[in-house]
């Protein structure tokens, strides 16, 4: 415990599902945590609040603080940096957790689809790790996480579900294609000033109460499913050591290194990168 103590942390998407639950892991080893989301989902949804999720942090022994900012918009998010390092401090750590898919056809993925995509997958992270690399670089430390996808990379024949949902997952996977890329070549370029940056992805689908779309393919396929926990405990990892440049699975990398997964508040080892995920929770 105290890995990220006198640490400042900025997590974005972090209202809910895997953003929520790495927030947690780092409040529980010591870091103050600054969590963006915007605080409506879609169709006008009322989805986990900015602030139930501060105040669960809070709960929790945890120093948190909360931003609502919507990442698709270059305006709204100029700023965020600035923002974040107002309650706690300079900002130690960025997560860029947050994006958004459009679920369509290659062939149809309109030009505005792709665009909006684009701009919170690639476009954010891209502008938030320049907003704090001048700092880091002061200071001589800084780690940057960019949660990916294994949609990244085209599904192998024949697919582990359906057709259509390999094919209705391109477009999505593309932008995080462009981010992975984009880590590799940043964490190259910045390695000697002690920043470090990575990119962090499930093996396949995080059942959290975000999830609820996929859970049925969880169920047809359970070896695809892991839990919340695996995530959070890969992503401490990535954002303590000394990494560069990796774009990491997370099983594989906690059982490369013989890492444990441990409970979100890090007091209890649930047990090792084989954790089960439980297909009917709502973590």
């Amino acid at each position: 415990m105290g890995r990220l103590t006198d640490r400042t942390a900025l997590i974005t998407g972090a209202s809910r599902g895997i953003g929520l639950a790495i927030a947690r892991r780092f409040a529980a080893e010591g870091a103050s945590v600054v969590l963006c989301a915007s605080r409506w989902g879609a169709h006008g949804k009322l989805v986990g609040t900015l602030e139930s999720a501060v105040e669960l942090i809070r709960e929790e022994g945890g120093a948190a603080a909360g931003i609502a900012c919507d990442l698709s918009q270059a305006e709204a998010r100029a700023t965020l940096v600035e923002q974040a390092s107002e309650p706690f401090g300079a900002v130690d750590i960025i997560v860029n957790n947050a994006a958004g898919s459009k679920m369509c056809l290659p062939s149809e993925a309109t030009t505005a689809e792709r665009s909006w995509m684009f701009d919170i997958n690639v476009n954010a992270p891209i502008d938030l790790a320049q907003q704090a690399l001048s700092g880091m670089r002061e200071r001589g430390r800084g780690w940057i996480l960019n949660i990916s996808s294994s949609s990244a990379i085209q599904p192998v024949v024949p697919y582990r579900d359906s057709q259509m949902a390999a094919h209705f997952i391109c477009a999505y996977g593309s932008t995080k294609a462009a981010l992975d890329r984009y880590t590799q070549g940043l964490a190259h370029e910045v390695a000697s000033a002690g920043v470090y940056v990575n990119a962090l992805a499930p093996e396949n689908i995080v059942l959290t109460s975000g999830a609820e779309y996929v859970r049925d393919i969880a169920r047809r396929n359970p070896d695809m499913a892991e839990p919340v926990e695996t995530m959070a405990e890969a992503a401490l990892e990535l954002c303590c050591g000394t990494h560069v440049g990796r774009v990491a699975y997370s099983r594989r990398l906690l059982h490369s290194l013989g890492l444990a997964v441990r409970s979100l508040d890090g007091k209890t080892v649930l047990g090792d990168a084989f954790l089960p995920a439980d297909l009917e929770g709502t973590a």
